[in-house]
Formats: structure tokens, sequence, C-alpha cells
């Protein structure tokens, strides 16, 4: 049962916002609406909003705030992020590159590490102090159209039926409300990666000497290259307080088709040889796996009908290539309440009357970037040698050049660049970055 008994709203009654998933994207849709004076109710399928939810664990100062002002005097966080490192790993070695900053470590911080079970329930608990109903492991199972317009939704309990004005889908990649209501049809293997994630006890003093950082502040490290054993993806490490947060993601369709487990990936992550001293004693806390849609720009369905939006992961609002997916649901969700606070003044729920929420969208720097990078996705999977050759080829072309002998500089860097053309010919080398470039600037 909820947090409110769900004895206080009969199901006959009617809300103006019913709101899908107590994830980051329905929470900010819910607390919005709810500062406005609306009468909302969220529906969460766990015991508690976060028990299912699964992120790699970054959280973003500045769209939270938007919704809770100083959020992070009081939220349950874990490290504020200083440093932000990338390493191309080969099979024995790894390319490192990184920045970090003494502006991360003045407040208001950028962003930190978070554990979504422990976030997500004090996020909807700030829902619920401004008056949303949120009413815990209830299942929607389909939402109620009524000539062509969705006035409500269908639970799992006895007379399980819900009304409103506006229905907020924010109930992730495999989105059931958007499937049931037609805003777009199955999800292909080809838009969504399987990401899994392992946290790793190691305690304090350990993280902090390890990693390299203070009591405070914490770092992340996306893995490029060897740790998706030749497919699309990344692979990441976080610092929680006294843990950390390792994982690993791939396309799918190139799980599927390379016959590789998840198990498999991040056991082979966790055993590289440049990242086991990290975990080295180590005790593994929490396993979990996640759907992550990763169509970007040409994957967003049609997010907005007749009495019903579609906000964050169900909308398929992920930006992969800048690991950006909590910031991007945040904003949509609280750009959804918007629309739906003028569509109420208005009393039109309609397409037209909910159009705001494609006009912020449009406007904001959500569809802007996916717009930027809408070709990635393709590119990429055309050309994965920049997931197998090309770490390769920066970690060969770092050894000879680190090690020390009697060959002149001037040797190194020839024999550096026949190694390179060996493998590849100058032409294709060269067009690959220059089109790599034009797909991402």
């Amino acid at each position: 049962m909820g947090d409110k008994p769900y004895s206080d709203k009969s199901y006959s009654d009617k809300y103006d916002v019913i709101v899908v998933g107590a994830g980051p994207a329905g929470t900010a849709a819910a607390i919005t609406c709810a500062k406005a004076g609306l009468n909302v109710i969220m529906i969460e399928r766990g015991e508690h909003p976060g028990s299912k939810n699964v992120m790699g664990g970054i959280l973003y100062r500045y769209p939270t705030e938007k919704i809770v002002p100083e959020f992070y005097k009081e939220a349950p966080l874990e490290r504020h992020i200083t440093e932000e490192r990338v390493w191309l790993l080969s099979k024995d070695s790894a390319v490192k590159m990184g920045f970090k900053s003494t502006k991360f470590d003045e407040e208001p911080h950028n962003c930190f590490s978070v554990f979504r079970s422990h976030f997500d329930k004090w996020f909807a608990g700030k829902a619920v102090e401004e008056g949303v109903t949120l009413i815990n492991e209830t299942l929607v199972e389909d939402v109620i159209i009524q000539d062509g317009k969705v006035v409500g939704v269908k639970t799992n309990r006895e007379e399980g039926e819900l009304y409103a004005d506006v229905v907020v889908a924010a109930d992730g990649a495999n989105s059931l409300m958007a499937s049931s209501a037609g805003l777009h049809p199955e999800v292909r293997s080809e838009t969504l990666a399987l990401a899994v994630k392992e946290v790793y006890h190691l305690g304090r003093e350990k993280i902090e000497d390890r990693f390299n950082i203070d009591s405070d502040g914490g770092v992340t490290i996306e893995l490029l290259g060897d740790a998706t054993q030749g497919m699309m993806g990344t692979a990441f490490i976080y610092t929680n307080k006294t843990t950390v947060s390792i994982g690993v993601g791939a396309f799918l369709s190139q799980m599927i088709k390379n016959k590789i487990s998840a198990y498999d990936l991040i056991e082979s992550v966790k055993t590289h040889p440049i990242v086991r001293p990290l975990l080295e004693g180590g005790e593994t806390k929490e396993y979990l796996a996640h759907m992550i849609p990763e169509g970007g720009f040409r994957a967003i369905p049609q997010y907005i009908m007749d009495g019903m939006v579609l906000v964050g992961d169900a909308a398929m609002l992920v930006n992969s290539l800048h690991r950006e997916g909590s910031n991007l649901a945040m904003t949509s969700g609280r750009f959804a309440a918007e629309a739906i606070i003028q569509a109420k003044e208005n009393d039109d729920f309609s397409v037209k009357g909910l159009s705001l929420y494609k006009t912020l969208m449009e406007d904001s720097f959500i569809i802007k970037d996916l717009k930027k990078y809408k070709n990635a996705d393709k590119f990429f999977e055309d050309h994965m040698q920049f997931f197998t050759l090309y770490p390769q080829l920066a970690n060969d072309a770092a050894l000879e050049f680190f090690t020390v002998d009697d060959v002149p500089k001037r040797e190194k860097q020839k024999h550096i660049w026949r190694g390179i053309t060996e493998k590849i010919p100058s032409w294709k080398l060269i067009m690959d970055l220059f089109h790599g470039w034009r797909v991402v600037k």
C-alpha cells in the first residue's frame, strides 16, 4: 500500500492528473502540477519509489533544483563529482583522459552520485508533501480511451479504474502506456541497450585512496573499447560514500547477435587487469539490470495525444553520448506539467491544448541535443572500429611512445604510424575521424 492509504480516494473519483511511474520524470511532473493546485495521483508498481528503478547513478543539480530548490541540503546523495575520467581500454592497458576542476568543489555542485532506491523514495516524499496521493505496489495494466481521448487507467486492483483529465506516462523504456495508446509500436532491440550494474562495498578509506579523492568529492570513469567486447556501448565506475557502482551497457540487438550475456559482460569488465585492482577486496552488495532507450532523436515517438503525455524514458529521452538521462527525464516531466497546468486553465486537454509541452521541448536542450546527435548511432553502428580497432591502436601507440629505450623519438613516431597503417589505410583512418567529428560536432 502507498505512503497515503488508497482509501483516501475512492476509485470513482476523478483526478486532474494521473502519473504512472514514480521515477524522476513522473515525480517531477507530479510535484510541478501539485504546486499549481492540481489534484494528482501517482502510481508506482514497486513497493516504494526507486525499488524497481535503476540508473548508472549520476544526478544533475540544475534540473533537480528546478523542481525542489536547494534539494542537495537534504536529499540522500552520495558524493558530489569533482572529476570525470575516460579510459580507452585494450585487453591489457588503458589510455586515460579526464577533467578535474576546483570549480566542481564549489557549491552548488554540478552533479552527484546517488542510489535510486534512496533518492526516488525521498523525491516522491516531496511530492506527497505537496499533496500528491502516492500509491505503491499497483500495476497499471492499460489506458482507458473514450472517443479517441485517454481518460484514465486500469490497475490490477479490485475496481481499479481511475479517471483524470490527463495521464502522464512515466513508465520507462518499455512503456505499456505508450504501446497501449498506440503512440509507438513495440520497441525494437536495436533501440534499446541492456545495462547491468553491481554495487561493491569497499569502505570510505579504500575508495578515497584508490581513486585519489577527498572525503566529499567523487569520480566518474567512463570505459570504452574492450569494456564492451567489441559492441556499441560503454562501461562505468562511479564512486559513492562507501561503495562503488560499476556497470556496463551495450545494445540489446548486438548482445543477442553475439550471444553475450549481461553476466559475462560485467564479469569481463570487473576482471580487466586495469579495473580489477580498484575492486580488490570488495564485496558485492547489489546486482541490477535495466533497459535504456538508446534510439536517440529518430526513436522519439509522438509524445502527446488527447489526454496523455509521455515523459522521460517512455518518450525515449536519453542522450547516450553524454551519459545524460535523469536530467532529460526531470526536465521533460516539468515541461509536461507546465503544459498540463495551462491546459487546465483553458479546460482543453487535446493535443492542441497540451501543445505547450512540444513547444517547450523543442525550444530546450533536450530536443536540440538529441537532434544534434541524430546520426551518431547509425554512424557508430557502421563504424564498429571505434569500439574495437581504434582503442587498441591508441594503446599500442602509447605503449610504443612511452617505452624508454635506445630508439629515437622520430623513429618511434614512424613505427607507430606504420603499425597503424598496417591495420587500416591512412585514408580510411582520416575519413573515419573526419566523419566521426561531423556526426558529433
